[in-house]
């Protein structure tokens, strides 16, 4: 298998200046993952531009040189041991039979953000995929905050680099997306989220419902399901988000491939060649990728994952995944999850507060696509109809463990 990709990498047909739309996508067929090539076979068009290097945030970098030598899996190869802070496992060997884990657990403790994170006031469409025909927006979302609190792995922002409170409760990270502010049957929709340490212990989570005006709690299973007239789920919302210890990993080898990470445009564009489905024209580069393959453990901790497998892209320098594949229970592609990054010292170029001392990455778009019912939901960070433009605040102190409540997703509900 894994000399299959190598060879497949060195056939790449593609260099800086050409324009890929679906009249010569079969120039990338081998350069991306079935999900991308569905995107661009049903219009999505690229501009390919030359490779440039991308580092990691010091503070990151610094906390893998410290802490790193002393990080190992757990016996039984699921869990990490000695773990404080950066990457866990910055040398990869290819012929480490659980390499497939280890790269998993380094984009779990990823450079994109280590502290926390707000992205304020953002919006998603929902449309079908219309090749060659204008966008009907079925569905938009405007939403108010998706934030996130990490106690572990803490590298810019104090307390650091692990938060005392994590000795109590055993949690790892909170999550927080509320309030929904449009449409108007949606408005006050939220979810808070906790992982926790415990490899055996799921994930707590809590949406509120303006109509009862009750907080539920939910079942695990609905973290991996689309729920309304939009694609995304919330093992989906960042990238491969799922509980670690709830799957299996196969590491299915290393290739040259394509991937949005300098991207041109924030906000992004409306793709105008596949009816809205992604953000088109943009750039996109020839990177290195890790591809693993995780498979749902089927046990009583997750008796509740929908799809037969997962195919996970991470860039190796990035540590983060351009883009997912995943498949049905027949083995049949289903849904693309697509991401679109931007490298540079701050989310838009006219920010005031959102500055850094060094360039990181942003998300700037993201389409979840499912590929057998051809609709799409695409969201834009910062939203294109908003009243915030700086939209990220990543390792800035700007949410702290109180916002990442029941409590505050309550309070905020109008």
């Amino acid at each position: 298998m894994l000399l299959c990709l190598i060879v497949a990498s060195a056939n790449a047909t593609v260099k800086p200046g050409d324009v890929i739309t679906p009249a010569n996508a079969a120039q990338v067929k081998d350069l991306v993952s079935p999900g991308v090539f569905y995107a661009v076979t049903h219009g999505m068009h690229m501009e390919i531009v030359p490779t440039e290097r991308i580092d990691w945030p010091p503070p990151y970098r610094e906390a893998t040189e410290k802490y790193s030598t002393q990080v190992r899996l757990t016996n039984d190869h699921r869990s990490l041991i000695g773990y404080v802070a950066g990457q866990p496992f910055p040398l990869i060997d290819p012929n480490d039979p659980y390499v497939g884990t280890k790269i998993i657990w380094n984009n779990v403790w990823r450079p994109i953000s280590s502290d926390d994170y707000d992205l304020r006031f953002y919006d998603c469409q929902s449309e079908n995929v219309r090749p060659g025909q204008d966008q009907g927006v079925i569905e938009e979302l405007e939403i108010g905050h998706y934030a996130g609190y990490n106690l572990f792995g803490r590298t810019e922002v104090e307390p650091m680099p692990v938060d005392p409170d994590f000795k109590q409760s055993g949690r790892m990270w909170l999550f927080s997306l509320y309030p929904v502010l449009s449409p108007a049957d949606q408005r006050g929709v939220g979810i808070v989220r906790f992982r926790y340490a415990d490899p055996n212990r799921g994930d707590d989570s809590w949406d509120w419902q303006p109509g009862t005006r009750r907080v539920r709690r939910l079942n695990e299973a609905i973290l991996s399901s689309a729920t309304g007239a939009q694609s995304y789920d919330p093992d989906h919302y960042a990238g491969f988000n799922p509980k670690t210890e709830q799957y299996n990993y196969k590491f299915l080898g290393e290739r040259q491939m394509l991937a949005s990470v300098h991207a041109q445009h924030s906000p992004e564009v409306t793709c105008p060649y596949d009816g809205g489905a992604t953000a088109c024209p943009e750039a996109w580069e020839l990177r290195h990728m890790y591809i693993v393959e995780a498979t749902p453990r089927r046990d009583a901790n997750n008796p509740g994952a929908l799809d037969k497998l997962t195919n996970v892209y991470v860039d190796t320098e990035l540590t983060f995944e351009p883009y997912i594949d995943t498949y049905d229970q027949k083995g049949r592609l289903w849904r693309a999850h697509i991401y679109w990054l931007a490298y540079r010292d701050r989310p838009v170029p006219n920010a005031r507060v959102a500055i850094y001392p060094f360039k990181r990455e942003f998300v700037v778009g993201a389409a979840s696509i499912d590929t057998q019912s051809n609709f799409s939901t695409m969201c834009y960070l910062p939203g294109q109809n908003t009243p915030e433009r700086e939209c990220w605040y990543i390792n800035m102190g700007a949410v702290d463990k109180d916002f990442c409540t029941v409590k505050a997703m309550v309070a905020a509900a109008p």
